[in-house]
């Protein structure tokens, strides 16, 4: 028993370390600075998530215990593969979140928008649940490989994205761009590497994690600290927005 209880115990470890990666993720997240920095940036945003709080596309809820939320909601789309693997506390079609109008204090979305084919109606339901003065904490790709195929539909610039909230009624209070230096072709050296390699054997994944990515994991973070950032290439949008008045003043 003892065997199978200390790879219980390090399957734990390192799904910690996939979504709040530490020092032990250089080692065991093959998206280290991209999962890194999102963590950042979140958690530096999150005491802006209160009260009752939407978390859209919730997954395993990986922010759910850094926010400053009194209660906090995951909702995903309907589908059996969510049914068994997502932490959802609802379930919809794609369409009308299953809400009242202004429900939610807070919303949160985090790498969700690449997947939605109409941007303007996820955004103007997001609005709807929220209450005037209800704030949004939304966080999307920028450069990244087609994923989570073939529901992947678009990449936003910075411009683009602030045109999107602005448009569905949010003013946006701070942008952030995660990941803008040399770590963000690092991060894509171990994508590559990563969807090439890949297997069903969850310790063969971590084996091969440790010997061909974290020498690039190792790398980057040695790099970043002496080379310029680059604040026109960068792995992830990270936006705190303000629903605006009921006239959307």
């Amino acid at each position: 028993m003892y065997i199978p209880c200390n790879l219980e115990r390090l399957k734990v470890v390192v799904q910690r370390e996939q979504f709040h990666p530490g020092l032990l993720g250089i080692f065991v997240n093959p998206f280290y600075f991209a999962r890194r920095g999102l963590y950042q940036h979140i958690k530096s945003l999150s005491p802006s998530i209160y009260g009752k709080t939407l978390d859209i596309g919730c997954g395993g809820k990986p922010y759910k215990n850094i926010c400053n939320s009194s209660e906090y909601i995951g909702l995903e789309i309907d589908s059996p593969e969510n049914r068994k693997n997502k932490e959802a506390d609802y379930f919809y079609y794609g369409k009308k979140f299953p809400f009242q109008d202004g429900e939610f204090d807070s919303v949160i979305t985090s790498q969700v928008l690449e997947h939605i084919f109409n941007p303007d109606d996820f955004l103007s339901e997001a609005n709807r649940v929220l209450k005037d003065g209800g704030i949004l904490l939304i966080s999307i790709p920028f450069v990244w490989d087609e994923h989570e195929q073939p529901y992947d539909y678009a990449r936003y610039s910075s411009f683009g994205l602030k045109y999107l909230l602005e448009n569905n009624g949010f003013n946006v209070i701070e942008y952030r761009k995660s990941i803008n230096d040399i770590r963000a072709i690092f991060q894509l050296i171990n994508g590559y590497i990563y969807k090439k390699t890949v297997t069903q054997n969850a310790y063969l994944n971590l084996f091969i994690t440790v010997i061909l990515m974290a020498p690039f994991n190792i790398l980057g973070e040695l790099l970043y600290r002496i080379l310029p950032k680059n604040d026109d290439l960068y792995l992830d949008s990270i936006v705190l927005a303000k629903k605006k008045g009921s006239k959307w003043a």
